[in-house]
């Protein structure tokens, strides 16, 4: 699903205009957006949780050559769904 259908997707069910939908399916994004880039979490209810780890430097390998290279140190986004949010994708209650 892109941001337009979920944009479209609000239109429909709140019947905002598509350019109001849009505006505040973009502001929420951009909410959650700034809110990673500076380290907090972001817990949504019934949802998940988006959370920012540091992955320290490590070895590792390059699969073509088979060298060893170090790769660095950094900042990554990790996802973990609700149970409500499991219980539906495996019941497929909608």
């Amino acid at each position: 699903m892109t941001k337009a259908e979920i944009a479209q997707s609000v239109h429909d069910h709140v019947g905002l205009s598509k350019k109001e939908s849009g505006q505040i399916v973009e502001s929420v994004l951009d909410i959650i957006r700034q809110t990673l880039t500076n380290g907090e979490d972001v817990k949504l209810s019934g949802f998940g949780h988006f959370m920012v780890r540091a992955k320290h430097e490590r070895r590792g390998r390059n699969p073509k050559t088979g060298d060893e290279i170090t790769i660095s140190s950094r900042r990554v986004v990790t996802f973990r769904a609700s149970h409500l949010l499991k219980q539906k994708v495996i019941g497929g209650d909608e």
